[in-house]
């Protein structure tokens, strides 16, 4: 017999409280709306484009150029064609405008303006294929620059985590920024620079292959930053990746020091060479493999760091169990978020690096 649901009565005070906060809420988004010609929003930008300090820039959380040749070539055409473009977002930032959302377009019109973007694949504007802007009439040349684009620009009240919070809430297509890339931009510093200087690491990066695709979008620095987050933190692991990842960066960002980074350096460090010496294909499925599950790195750099923490005289194992059902299964990507699966599949490879 189905249950009749029981309807929860909203209270004044809540009613009351909930308006208060939308109210609150809402002075973080001071805006205007404004227009301006192509040319002047690309010769602001260009202005300062060697050092990122020019009128308008890119901030560091957004910073990668993601956007294949044939989407740029096509994003021309639109402008060309009159099509509607959607909003740019700026921020005034002590007095510049920081790019919120829109960064793609603007190098994209930058790469053109300067003759480095070749038009390809248009399926509209086919006679245009191979086309260079210098080669477009000079009236068409004058009509482009002079092409107004609609923004919105946030005003100085709007902080840095707002400006991520509509960066996160617009990009919800493909190109959807990473949550590494948000975390950068909120929480920058010195521990991110160690997470990043990790990523870099030439045995780290030989062991765990990924594509340039995924490298470009920091997917390095977040396997590094899982590593060091479950290897510490695991227990605490409510489920949800999301908060339980900007937690612990949150909580490194003003307190790490140099003995921590040694340290964490260190059993990075170990972790490597234990895998180097003991796993044939790393952290990879195979020798070959072009890139690296986070589940099943996750499963093996833990495990090890675990194992290593409990018998630091480990030196050569047993690790035919990697080629196992039994690992496949702890290793399905369908749990990667599952608490008691992670909680599993690290027990698993360390339970087994130690003989048990």
């Amino acid at each position: 017999m189905e249950k009749i649901k029981k309807e929860i009565k909203i209270t004044e005070e809540q009613k009351t409280n909930a308006e208060k906060q939308i109210l609150e809420k809402i002075k973080n988004y001071d805006y205007d709306t404004v227009e301006y010609p192509i040319e002047v929003i690309i010769q602001q930008y260009s202005d300062g484009i060697e050092n990122n300090d020019g009128e308008i820039y890119i901030p560091d959380y957004q910073r990668e150029y993601v956007w294949a040749e044939k989407r740029r070539s096509k994003f021309i055409e639109s402008i060309i064609l009159g099509i509607p473009i959607p909003y740019i977002f700026f921020a005034d930032v002590d007095g510049r405008y920081e790019i919120v959302d829109g960064s793609q377009r603007i190098r994209t019109l930058h790469s053109f303006l300067s003759n480095e973007l070749k038009l390809q694949e248009l399926e509209k504007l086919t006679e245009l294929n191979n086309f260079y802007f210098k080669d477009l009439s000079i009236i068409r040349q004058r009509r482009i620059r002079k092409k107004s684009l609609k923004m919105i620009a946030l005003g100085e009240k709007t902080d840095a985590k707002a400006r991520i919070d509509l960066f996160e809430r617009i990009n919800t297509g493909s190109d959807q920024l990473k949550q590494i890339e948000v975390l950068k931009g909120a929480y920058g510093g010195k521990f991110y620079n160690f997470i990043s200087e990790c990523a870099n690491n030439k045995l780290f990066r030989q062991l765990c292959p990924i594509s340039e695709k995924r490298t470009l979008r920091e997917e390095p620095q977040q396997m590094v930053l899982r590593f060091f987050a479950y290897s510490e933190n695991r227990t605490e692991y409510k489920g949800h990746v999301a908060p339980f990842i900007e937690e612990y960066i949150k909580s490194k960002k003003d307190t790490f020091t140099d003995e921590e980074k040694g340290k964490m350096e260190s059993s990075f460090s170990l972790m490597l060479k234990f895998v180097d010496k003991n796993f044939e294909n790393g952290f990879a499925k195979t020798k070959s493999a072009k890139s690296t599950p986070r589940v099943r790195f996750e499963a093996i750099s833990v495990g090890v760091y675990l194992a290593l923490l409990e018998n630091p005289s480990l030196d050569k194992v047993n690790t035919d169990w990697v080629g196992s059902d039994e690992f496949k299964v702890h290793t399905r990507s369908d749990a990667a978020n599952n608490r008691l699966k992670l909680i599993g599949r690290t027990d698993y490879v360390k339970n087994k690096i130690l003989g048990k």
